[in-house]
């Protein structure tokens, strides 16, 4: 059961690719859709973060994560590489619970 449901979420996606291909040249967007599609491609991300970053299981996932993320966010911000970011992040927010910040 559970290979099939890989198996179909591959053929979806996959269709799913080739049909945007397929389609671009005969499907006619306003200029205004397509000006706000990458708009809404980096809002769709940034709720996606924010909903990890804050939230779990329904409710408030504490402070340690959210400011685990900020750390991430500055040193992304400054360019750091993406195995400093990665680690402070999770470090920070380690840190932070080991000292019983929820």
């Amino acid at each position: 059961m559970l290979i099939a449901a890989i198996v179909a979420l591959a053929v979806g996606t996959y269709a799913f690719r080739v049909a945007g291909v397929l389609l671009r040249d005969r499907l006619d967007m306003p200029a205004g859709a397509r000006q706000l599609l990458p708009v809404g491609a980096a809002a769709l991300l940034a709720a996606l973060a924010a909903t990890a970053a804050l939230t779990e299981a329904g409710g408030f996932a504490g402070w340690a994560r959210p400011t685990g993320v900020l750390v991430g966010v500055a040193l992304a911000w400054r360019r750091a590489p993406f195995v400093v970011v990665v680690l402070a992040a999770a470090g920070t927010a380690a840190v932070l619970r080991l000292l019983g910040v929820p």
